[in-house]
């Protein structure tokens, strides 16, 4: 069975829209969407490998599309078709490119599109029962293929983006530390010349103080 439906903008990871009764009767939902974000906010960091995927997740998968700049990603059971869980995916964005495509460049908000979600409820009830005619008829058909589509691991592909940040984090870290290095070199090197001049100028001084002393005698 379909979990969860969500779609996003891969250029930003923004999301655009989703089922909102998604995740009522699962467990851990919250866990999962914190997955699928992690996973929106890696495709918005260019690590969109393919454009068509399914990631393992506990006992589920989640299945995605990228097409131009959208991503819709479905969570389903890990019995349910592979074959059927793509279908799915293709008609929301046939759908969601035909009502909303002149405005997607533009949304600015999160769920600008969240009305889009009455099509999600209606199309995913479709979907559900993998023994309806018309969904072993799309079972059968040849037309659409997901032999080629790869499978991987979640913790495999968030993992990426943590490696991704982690080095983020340390070029960020050593930028600041060099700061620090590159103050306390020239605190350092300040010292060093008053240590060096200070006699000198100390000397000097005395001369001049002795030679106005003089003047102010005679």
């Amino acid at each position: 069975m379909v979990k969860l439906t969500m779609i996003a903008r891969v250029t930003d990871g923004l999301p655009l829209a989703e089922g909102l009764d998604d995740g009522r009767d699962l467990k851990d939902a919250e866990l999962y969407k914190q997955q699928v974000k992690a996973l929106f906010k890696n495709l918005s960091n260019g690590q969109n490998e393919a454009s068509r995927m399914s990631i393992e997740t506990g006992p589920y998968i989640f299945h995605y599309i990228i097409e131009g700049r959208i991503c819709y990603l479905t969570m389903c059971d890990r019995a349910y078709p592979k074959k059927l869980a793509f279908q799915y995916l293709e008609d929301l964005k046939n759908e969601f490119e035909r009502v909303n495509g002149a405005q997607i460049e533009t949304a600015a908000r999160p769920y600008a599109f969240i009305k889009f979600d009455t099509f999600i409820q209606k199309t995913k009830k479709l979907y559900q029962d993998t023994h309806t005619q018309r969904n072993i008829a799309k079972l059968n058909d040849d037309l659409f293929e997901v032999h080629q589509i790869m499978t991987r691991n979640v913790q495999e592909v968030l993992g990426v983006g943590e490696k991704l940040d982690q080095v983020s984090q340390m070029s960020n870290r050593l930028t600041s530390e060099s700061r620090i290095y590159a103050d306390k070199a020239r605190d350092l090197n300040r010292q060093a010349l008053i240590r060096k001049w200070a006699p000198v100028a100390i000397v000097l001084g005395v001369v001049f103080l002795l030679f106005w002393v003089k003047t102010k005698l005679w």
